[in-house]
């Protein structure tokens, strides 16, 4: 299936919107975003426990309310330390409504305790689309490396500042853009769903 002419991005996050902007810039297609679209722009919740529910919720949600196809993603960091947590709750594991702040504090908190040779993670992502009339296609990336217990960059957001990917010895706040996306779950996902929209 190709691209669609118009597709809205499913995220009012002001860091996700400026990310995908540049992970999917080069895709042939109208963006409608909340912050162009003059109609009304749904809250949606995250409720399930796995990536790819999260990101379907949410793009079959703005798919449906908009008429247009929708792309979403849902994203977590996996400590291995903590058997794979926070994952798909990372953005609140420091309880609902958590700030990044708060959240990035409690695993600093948490990985201060663990010793520096067990501190292996992972950022993962799952990328989807939908279509107004049901219809889905998701694509998966990650991003393996480790935790260190200073945050260190002030670039990205959420758990960048203590995540140092694989082959890096800087964090991914201290990258510049088109190094992070060029290696992030987040551009790692979306350039495999492009793949499949353009097959």
């Amino acid at each position: 299936m190709p691209f669609p002419e118009r597709l809205a991005i499913a995220s009012k996050n002001p860091h996700k919107l400026r990310e995908l902007g540049r992970i999917c810039g080069d895709w042939p297609v109208e963006w409608l975003t909340v912050q162009n679209y003059p109609g009304p722009w749904p809250d949606v919740a995250e409720p399930h426990d796995t990536y790819l529910d999260n990101a379907l919720e949410k793009a079959r949600a703005i798919a449906s309310t908009l008429g247009e196809p929708a792309i979403a993603d849902d994203s977590g960091i996996e400590v291995d330390a903590l058997d794979g947590g926070p994952g798909p709750r990372s953005a609140r594991f420091a309880g609902e409504g958590a700030s990044d702040a708060e959240n990035l504090a409690k695993l600093i908190d948490v990985v201060d305790a663990i010793s520096p040779e067990a501190r292996t993670a992972r950022y993962r992502c799952v990328a989807a689309i939908a279509w107004p009339n049901g219809r889905t296609m998701h694509a998966k990336g990650t991003c393996e490396g480790s935790l260190v217990a200073t945050p260190q960059g002030a670039r990205g957001f959420g758990y960048d500042p203590i995540f140092v990917p694989q082959g890096e010895r800087r964090t991914m706040a201290e990258l510049g853009d088109e190094a992070k996306d060029w290696i992030s779950h987040r551009g790692r996902a979306f350039r495999a769903l492009a793949e499949l929209l353009s097959a």
